[in-house]
């Protein structure tokens, strides 16, 4: 097996997005780019990056309830 077999390639950026009110908490910022598929989510939240790549590995095969713990 390739080792390109198993690869999925991101582009992530991130950032902390301060606010123009005077005392209010930042706001992180970004984008995650799936690069063979071109699909971009923006994020606000950086949950948010593993909920967009979670998809992409379940059809890999990946299975997320044995790698908890």
């Amino acid at each position: 097996m390739l080792l390109e077999d198993n690869t999925i390639a991101y582009i992530v950026c991130v950032w902390l997005e301060k606010r123009e009110i005077e005392g209010a908490l930042m706001t992180w910022r970004g984008s995650i780019e799936h690069v063979a598929s071109g699909q971009v989510k923006y994020i606000t939240d950086l949950d948010e990056l593993m909920r967009f790549i979670r998809p992409f590995l379940k059809v890999m095969g990946v299975d997320f309830a044995k790698r908890a713990g």
